[in-house]
């Protein structure tokens, strides 16, 4: 016998060394109420076994040492373990005040305890306001910390406490893998973190085969037989008491119609815990023949009777973390553990705000068996954490190292970009409508207004300052703050002096016409001035295909024919602000007369205008409407209708489609040949129509090293008001404060 004990100090001599540690890690583990030390005590009852390594001071404070909660520091002693410390730190009271008052208690009163323990590594358990202060107090005394259970998503304030106390806390001992990740998203170290599996599964998963029939004897009576009875936790919410409440009051009214043996567990020390306490009597619990009301069962007890119930209902932790380890059935309610990882045995009712759900729940999962859940862990938690114990080098810097990802160069914001959307009032002047919009900075249309163009200059500069000044003060109550005003135009543009030169006769009384001066002195905003089929391009290049293209051209087919060209990144104006007239580019010397009065332009073959044109034709000649169609006698005839005949056969229609295409094709093939762009965009309610026939007129009149170009139809709902915004924003936006 001597040998063999002097072998074993040989031994652990040697382990020590080998570790270059030959001080005993002085273990301080702090305990606050019956959840945790279920979760503690197998960490420390390993410490224990292990006394050449380590030191074990144990701290008992909260609900431990009240007797309303079952003065459960007694099955600690029963444990055999020595209490170094208890310290009263629960103020009573039935709010959030006595929580917060209580963890300034416990502020108070271990700095005292922890100067006297001088721990190398504090062990603290879980999200409680117990723990928060607990955790807190180390940090400040500079005492290492090991959080259990850190990283996992629940509900209430409990995510927030376990989140501030993974900040707090050196070292991490999770439980799956996803907890994992969430404290490596948290920039935590990884070096620091250990995935060892909740603790309590080293004793639940050895525990199911012992003696249970006494156990459940002894709680829940002598005729009563496993899988035909209820265990019932249900704790307040701290964040709606009121709710928690009533679903506590609902949840009792359900069980008792239900008619099955019950035990009902008082809930933790939480505000709103003794609201719940005077429900249980107000309801008769404690004497009811079915129930059997109980402030506390021992976690081997405990253990016992969950494995072997017929269901488990209630917020808590227990029933959708350890209980899986058994598959038996749990009736998960509310939004406490909203965020937890479970087994396919838990049924959520996350509204649980009538009896009859709470009813049907039961109906649903009492007496069902699922199968055995290790999600949580695998029954070897405890020596993973031992190990990782020993490990833990104390001559490493104290200071927390915190992994953050790699972040841009910080740009330092005025507090109005903090709180307001970075928006664009973004004005679209066409030969039918003019419209305002609230455009955020991601191409968002946040609010459009829409009203028919005035024929005459005052009217329509009248209305646009009417829908503008309405538009800015509706993006007040929408939270938008309006950077500039930026407006698309038909028309020749000097976008320096924001002058319209002059338009097309699509727009009348539209010639040298400030649009600057007015809308800005109004406003007291900057604005900004530009062609339609340039702020189609601009809106490609910052919200469509055109985004981070060096070279593009952009084709806007409407009412008529536009266009604008990117070029290493930059919008051509040209020297008299007259680039990229592509509807004017004339493919046919003998073609029909254009509205600019020149003759064979692809705008008097391809626009709106010209195949309005010519469906008149032919709706005068008869020769329009083919079987499917029809038109009322006030009716006007419009290329829809042209493009309708086409779809249904009609030859004449599909002809005229056809001959507009090429003319718009063989354009493209010129802008190709002109500025060989790798992108060609086309816009507008007809490019659907004309995408096949210019590309396949790239086909036969490019050059082969043009052919290659893609063609694309614009996403953009709307590009006249994008690119108008985008007027604004682009250049707004280039400040840094």
């Amino acid at each position: 016998e001597l040998y063999f004990k002097n072998l074993s100090k040989q031994k652990q001599k040697v382990e020590m060394e080998k570790n270059g540690n030959n001080h005993k890690l002085r273990v301080c583990v702090a305990t606050c109420n019956r959840a945790d030390y279920s979760k503690l005590a197998p960490i420390m009852f390993g410490i224990k076994a292990e006394p050449q390594f380590f030191e074990l001071d144990v701290v008992v404070l909260g609900s431990h040492l009240i007797d309303d909660y079952g003065n459960t520091y007694r099955m600690i002693e029963q444990d055999d373990f020595d209490i170094h410390t208890r310290l009263h730190t629960i103020v009573r009271g039935e709010d959030e005040a006595a929580m917060v008052e209580s963890v300034g208690l416990a502020l108070v009163k271990l700095p005292d305890v922890l100067n006297r323990l001088k721990p190398d590594i504090m062990i603290v358990h879980g999200d409680r306001f117990d723990a928060l202060a607990l955790a807190t107090s180390a940090a400040l005394m500079n005492i290492r910390i090991l959080h259990i259970e850190g990283g996992e998503v629940s509900g209430t304030i409990d995510d927030s406490i376990r989140h501030a106390i993974t900040k707090l806390a050196h070292y991490h001992v999770c439980c799956t893998r996803s907890a994992e990740q969430h404290l490596i998203a948290m920039c935590e170290d990884h070096d620091r973190i250990l995935l060892a599996g909740c603790p309590s599964y080293d004793k639940l998963l050895s525990a199911k085969n012992k003696d249970y029939m006494s156990v459940i004897r002894m709680w829940l009576g002598e005729d009563v037989k496993p899988r035909d009875y209820i265990v019932a936790l249900q704790h307040p919410v701290t964040t709606d008491i009121k709710h928690s409440i009533k679903m506590f009051e609902l949840t009792l009214d359900a069980l008792i119609s239900f008619n099955k043996r019950t035990l009902v567990l008082f809930p933790n020390v939480d505000a709103g815990d003794k609201e719940m306490v005077r429900v249980m009597r107000k309801k008769g619990i404690e004497h009811h023949p079915n129930f059997r009301a109980v402030k506390h069962v021992p976690f081997d007890q405990f253990i016992q009777l969950v494995a072997h119930a017929g269901c488990m209902i209630g917020n808590s932790s227990c029933g959708v973390r350890e209980v899986g380890a058994f598959g038996t059935p749990v009736i998960n309610l509310g939004t406490r553990q909203t965020g937890r990882e479970t087994g396919e045995n838990v049924l959520h009712v996350r509204d649980a705000d009538t009896q009859d759900k709470i009813l049907h729940a039961l109906q649903l999962q009492f007496g069902k068996q699922y199968p055995c859940s290790k999600i949580y862990g695998d029954g070897n938690a405890v020596p993973r954490i031992l190990k990782f114990l020993k490990s833990i080098d104390l001559k490493e810097p104290l200071q927390k190292k915190f992994c953050f990802p790699p972040v841009k160069d910080n740009i330092s914001q005025d507090i109005d970009h903090i709180l307001e959307t970075q928006s664009a009032l973004a004005v679209d002047l066409g030969g039918t409508n003019l419209r305002v919009a609230i455009v955020s900075m991601k191409g968002e249309i946040v609010k459009k207004y829409t009203q028919l163009n005035p024929k005459t200059y005052e009217d329509r500069l009248d209305l646009i300052l009417k829908m503008c000044v309405e538009a800015a003060s509706e993006a007040v109550n929408l939270n938008c703050r309006i950077l500039g005003v930026g407006i698309s135009t038909g028309g020749r543009v000097n976008p320096r002096e924001g002058i319209v030169l002059h338009s097309t006769k699509l727009i009348q009384e539209w010639s040298s016409v400030d649009l600057r001066t007015p809308i800005s002195d109004v406003l007291h905003l900057p604005v900004w001035v530009d062609n339609d089929g340039n702020c189609a391009a601009l809106a490609e290049r910052k919200f469509g295909h055109g985004k981070g293209i060096e070279n593009f051209v952009t084709l806007i087919t409407g009412t008529g024919i536009g266009g604008g060209i990117i070029h290493q990144h930059e919008l051509i104006h040209g020297s008299s602000f007259c680039a990229a007239e592509l509807g004017h580019i004339v493919v046919s010397l003998d073609g029909p007369e254009c509205l600019c009065g020149s003759q064979g332009c692809i705008e008097a073959y391809a626009s709106g205008t010209a195949l309005q044109r010519e469906a008149k034709k032919l709706h005068d000649e008869d020769l329009l409407l083919v079987e499917g169609m029809s038109m009322k006698n006030e009716e006007v005839v419009s290329a829809a209708h042209l493009i309708q005949a086409a779809k249904l056969g009609n030859t004449k229609a599909e002809s005229i489609l056809r001959t507009a295409g090429t003319a718009l094709g063989l354009g493209v093939v010129n802008i190709l040949h002109t500025m060989n762009p790798s992108l060609v965009i086309l816009s507008g309610v007809l490019a659907s129509h004309y995408v096949n026939a210019v590309k396949d007129v790239i086909h036969r009149q490019a050059l082969s090293s043009v052919k290659t170009v893609d063609v694309v139809v614009s996403n953009l709902a709307d590009p006249a008001l994008l690119g108008a915004a985008s007027l604004v924003l682009d250049y707004t936006t280039r400040r840094i404060y």
